[in-house]
This record gives structure tokens, C-alpha cells and sequence, in this order.
């Protein structure tokens, strides 16, 4: 039987591709994609995308308290998950908020604070991981 700190998270799902939007120094950066793979011993690995180039990403997440930290060369990202599950069109909507700090250079931001949003939704009663999709968070 498998140690529990080797186990797989059951609130993340192992493959998932989130809309995410950020916002650094007041001010909007984009709309993107961001893309995480979940790794054993709440690890995860992946990219984040703003402007067309996925920048690689790696990160932990602890189930327990249901916060995840991550960064990029160019940012350092921490956050907190809630879930709402809407039983009327079965979707679980997972939620991601939280603040970011800009690296220094090559970032061109370096030692601004902001904020991020990233959704991804899934089907509340899923066969398997492959019914993953992604929608934007819009205010």
C-alpha cells in the first residue's frame, strides 16, 4: 500500500487546463492558459501561458489545507482553491485565487505584487480525467 505523502491529490485533478487572468500592479495583464500536471507528494508541474509562449512552471499543493504555490522565471504565484459544484448542469467549478510577485529581471515588472483568478471546470460525476475543460473567469 502506498505511503500517503505518495499519493495523487483527489481534489486536483492529475491533468487540468485552467483559464487564468492576472493582474500586476493594478493594472491587467492578459487573459491566458494555464496547465498543470499533478505529481506525487503534492508536487505538480506545468506551464502558464500569457502571451502565446508557455512558460514552464513547477509547484506544491497542500490538499489538506487546499493552498497551492508555484512559480515561473518570472513569478512566484500562491493561492487558495475553492469549489462550487452547480448539481443543476453537473460541473464542479474549481477556483484559484491568489497573489503573485514578479521575479527580478528578465521580468520587466520585477518586484510588483498582483493578483490572479484561474477556473477550470470538470464533470461532477467523471468516468475519467479525459472530461476536463476550461473557461475563463470573467468579473
Amino acid at each position: 500500500m502506498a505511503d500517503a505523502s505518495q499519493s495523487i491529490s483527489k481534489v486536483l485533478p492529475p491533468f487540468s487546463i485552467w483559464g487564468v487572468y492576472a493582474s500586476v500592479a493594478g493594472r491587467p495583464v492578459v487573459w491566458g492558459k494555464l496547465v498543470m500536471r499533478v505529481l506525487p507528494d503534492q508536487q505538480f508541474q506545468g506551464t502558464i501561458q500569457f502571451r502565446g509562449t508557455p512558460i514552464p512552471i513547477e509547484g506544491s499543493w497542500n490538499e489538506s489545507a487546499q493552498q497551492i504555490v508555484f512559480h515561473s522565471p518570472y513569478a512566484a504565484y500562491s493561492g487558495h482553491l475553492t469549489i462550487y459544484d452547480d448539481v443543476q448542469i453537473q460541473l464542479r467549478h474549481l477556483v484559484l485565487t491568489g497573489r503573485l510577485r514578479m521575479l527580478p529581471p528578465p521580468s520587466l515588472q520585477a518586484g510588483e505584487y498582483g493578483t490572479w483568478v484561474a477556473t477550470t471546470d470538470i464533470n461532477l460525476h467523471r468516468e475519467s480525467t479525459t472530461k476536463i475543460s476550461y473557461r475563463i473567469f470573467r468579473k
